[in-house]
Order: C-alpha cells, then sequence, then structure tokens
C-alpha cells in the first residue's frame, strides 16, 4: 500500500507543479496583454463563475457524460465484435480495413451536421457521433492483438484439436486484451471530445443541454467566465473517462505485468 501511495504522489506533484504554471502564465498574459474579461476572464473568475452557475453546470456535466461513455461503450463492444470477425476472415479485413480508417480521417464537423440533419437534435445524435469518433481505435488495436498471437500457440490448440471457437475465446481474445485496453484508453477521450462536438451541432432538446452546446451560448452572451467553466469541465471529464479505463487497465492486467 505505501509503494502505491508513494507511486501515486511521486505522479502527482508534476502534474500539480503544471498546473500552478499554467495558472501563472495564464494571468500573467491576461495581465500583459491587457485582455478582456469578456474574451479571456483570469482563473479565479472561472472559479467564481462555476460556483455561481453549478447547478447548470452540473445538470450539463451529467449530460455530457452520459452520452459520452454510452458512445464509448457502443464502440468498445461494436469494435470487438467488428476486430474478432476482421481477425478470422483475411480477406475481409483486406477489404473492409481501409473503409474502418476513413472514420478517422473524416473531420468529425464534416459528419456532425449530416447526423443532425438526418436523426435530428438530441441526445441520441450526440451519442452516435461519439461512437463513430472513439469507434475506430478499438477496432484497430483489437485487431492487431488478435492477428499477432504466436504461431506456436496456434499450432499447440491445433495438436489439441481445438475448435474455432475455442481458439477464438481462450487464445485469441486473452492475447489481445491488452491491446483493446490501450485501444479503449485512446477511444476514452475521443468519445468525450466527440460528445462535445455533437453536443455543438446537435445538443439543443427538451431533455437540457451539454457542455457542447453551454460554451457557445455562454460565449454568444459575452459570459467568458462561464464559458471557460464548462471547458474546465469538459476536461475534467476527459482526464476522469482517462483515469476509469486505466484504473480498468492496471485491475484486467495484473497478471500480465508481474
Amino acid at each position: 500500500m505505501n509503494a502505491r501511495v508513494e507511486r501515486f504522489t511521486d505522479s502527482l506533484w508534476p502534474m500539480l507543479v503544471a498546473l500552478v504554471l499554467l495558472i501563472a502564465g495564464w494571468s500573467a498574459a491576461k495581465y500583459l496583454y491587457a485582455v478582456e474579461d469578456y474574451f479571456v476572464p483570469y482563473p479565479w473568475t472561472v472559479v467564481t463563475a462555476a460556483v455561481r452557475i453549478a447547478p447548470e453546470l452540473a445538470a450539463a456535466t451529467w449530460l455530457t457524460a452520459r452520452a459520452a461513455v454510452c458512445g464509448f461503450v457502443l464502440s468498445t463492444l461494436a469494435g470487438s465484435v467488428i476486430a474478432i470477425v476482421f481477425a478470422q476472415f483475411r480477406l475481409l479485413r483486406l477489404g473492409c480495413f481501409p473503409y474502418a480508417v476513413i472514420l478517422q480521417t473524416v473531420p468529425i464537423v464534416a459528419i456532425a451536421p449530416l447526423i443532425t440533419y438526418t436523426r435530428g437534435p438530441g441526445f441520441e445524435s450526440v451519442v452516435l457521433i461519439a461512437f463513430i469518433v472513439s469507434l475506430f481505435p478499438i477496432i484497430a488495436n483489437t485487431t492487431a492483438g488478435l492477428t499477432s498471437v504466436p504461431r506456436g500457440l496456434q499450432e499447440l490448440f491445433r495438436l489439441n484439436h481445438a475448435t474455432r471457437w475455442q481458439q477464438i475465446w481462450k487464445l485469441q481474445i486473452p492475447y489481445a486484451v491488452p491491446n483493446l485496453i490501450t485501444g479503449m484508453r485512446t477511444s476514452a477521450g475521443l468519445a468525450v471530445i466527440g460528445a462535445i462536438v455533437g453536443e455543438f451541432f446537435a445538443g439543443n432538446s427538451s431533455r437540457g443541454h451539454g457542455l457542447g452546446f453551454m460554451v457557445p451560448q455562454k460565449m454568444d452572451r459575452l459570459r467568458a467566465d462561464e464559458a471557460f467553466a464548462a471547458v474546465a469541465m469538459a476536461t475534467l471529464l476527459g482526464i476522469a473517462m482517462f483515469a476509469a479505463v486505466s484504473l480498468l487497465r492496471s485491475t484486467l492486467l495484473r497478471r500480465w505485468t508481474q
């Protein structure tokens, strides 16, 4: 336990130092260049604004978090299934994998308006956008893990007359778990980005609005401090999702690292 606390402390203080330097640089730049408050506020002004609009900020964060988590879970499930299919059929992988790459190369700002136009604004459209953005890392990393099983292990399973399903379930999938977790760590952050971008275009609905809709709304009303508070919450949400997947990684992969 003491060793874990030491490792946590050793990794925490550099982040705190970087945060202090960031806030100091932010404040100094605003003072030196005389930037107006309606454009860039002081850090303590952002904190005050966050406290002032805490109920609205909490509701928006909860809605964005739900959309990001739903998109992330869907991308993990769908990406894993697609990767398993790709790993079993080489010709299908060669034919379809380039189209999966398109999900990563096409800008989400080009896809989001199309989804909003066809499905309308609302939570479901935001989830769909988050799903599309976070899907490719799962497919790419899991496919790489499934197809990199050593030939010796494959031959061992064949010598013991293992069925195709047994090879998938007891050999390929366990071997690909580290790759899957790596893809999930990337997708967790992308899901938050997808949810935020999706809410820019499709975040206004009767259920309320998320952080992505809140930021431009506050800037249009010249409430930069509240907009920056929403950006800060979006950042914390991304960090929280990344940390959750990292915790899952350390738990599941403990036997790989020992």
